[in-house]
């Protein structure tokens, strides 16, 4: 269920708002072409650009983003030389490219993270995080199609950014907690809102991870190549018409502040009014569901879960909450959806 590739460069071209520019930025891509055999690593050369072959230039190296990224600074140190090389360019036209990151062991999410869309909709800014998740089933490349589930009448778009962690960590410090960040993609949160807010005792997990209803890419761009990714345009765009528009500076939580909270519940460095102890809460940790009360000093503080490698966290943009049958803006077939931030790129999914 690929879009054809010719079609697809033709609709990034016209869909890019901001001006190509060629890059020796690091933008990391796992691909597929005809006369390749299984997937390979490669390098977008520049926001919609070719890819040129990693394994072709090294064939040591390994062909998953998940193994490359463990082999830490040994695997990026070839590909730094590769980007500085002039190299043979696949086409884009001619490749087909699959998410960055797949199987990730979670998908760990954030709604309601922008303060111009929670005013839009007049109500509170969140005093701390709104976490959700997606399954990793649900990941698909980033021109892939979205598939309407035919148990669900109400299904939508968010674009969001997302967030591939290459280091694990339990108790992060948020001083620390870009030392863990391995780089940027784009992803789009589709929603399945009947699921979401009505169905499955009002539990958002059924309506966010139908098959399909993560597509994300084109390519994870490494930390340092992103100059502040607090400060990128995000837009969505469903046949044309702009649906969100905003940037990521409008974030209640930052990076360093999700990977934190995330990593450990609740930090004792947090302003307090905004950090509060759930009295009681099923918590996750090291892989095992356990009650916890809350309790004075540091056990107040125990772990929900440990960040593991390439597990993604991201930044929703759009306001999730009191969303009716009639909402103007539901997915039909046919529907075409493009998710684009700034120096990272644009993901296209057509909806059938």
């Amino acid at each position: 269920m690929l879009v054809s590739g010719r079609r697809l460069l033709t609709a990034l071209l016209q869909a890019q708002k901001w001006p190509f520019q060629p890059s020796r930025d690091m933008r990391l891509v796992q691909f597929q072409a005809p006369h390749l055999v299984g997937p390979h690593l490669g390098l977008e050369t520049g926001n919609g650009g070719g890819v040129i072959n990693l394994n072709a230039f090294d064939p040591t190296l390994p062909k998953t983003m998940t193994q490359f990224l463990e082999q830490g600074e040994a695997t990026l140190s070839v590909a730094r030389r590769a980007l500085a090389a002039q190299l043979p360019v696949l086409p884009r036209s001619e490749v087909t490219f699959l998410a960055p990151v797949t199987r990730p062991d979670k998908v760990v999410c954030v709604g309601m993270n922008y303060v111009d869309h929670c005013k839009e909709q007049n109500v509170p800014v969140p005093k701390e995080p709104i976490i959700f998740s997606k399954f990793a089933s649900s990941i698909v490349g980033p021109y892939d199609e979205v598939v309407l589930p035919p148990e669900s009448q109400e299904v939508d778009w968010e674009v969001e950014l997302a967030v591939v962690i290459g280091k694990k960590g339990k108790h992060i410090k948020t001083t620390d907690a870009m030392a863990h960040v391995a780089g940027f993609t784009v992803a789009h949160d589709v929603s399945a809102r009947d699921w979401q807010m009505r169905r499955n005792g009002k539990q958002w997990l059924l309506g966010k991870t139908f098959d399909t209803f993560c597509p994300l890419g084109p390519a994870l761009v490494t930390k340092d190549s992103v100059a502040d990714p607090h400060n990128l345009k995000i837009c969505c765009r469903v046949n044309g018409e702009v649906v969100q528009s905003s940037n990521t500076n409008q974030m209640v939580f930052k990076t360093e502040d999700l990977i934190a909270w995330v990593s450990q519940g609740c930090h004792p460095d947090w302003d307090p009014p905004r950090c509060r102890c759930i009295q009681e809460t099923s918590c996750v940790s090291q892989g095992r569901l356990a009650k916890r009360k809350e309790s004075k000093g540091p056990k107040a503080w125990q772990a929900w879960l440990r960040l593991e490698k390439y597990r993604l966290v991201w930044m929703c943009v759009c306001l999730t909450e009191g969303l009716t049958p009639s909402w103007p803006a539901l997915l039909q077939k046919g529907d075409e959806v493009q998710c684009e931030i700034e120096q990272l790129g644009v993901i296209i999914n057509k909806v059938v």
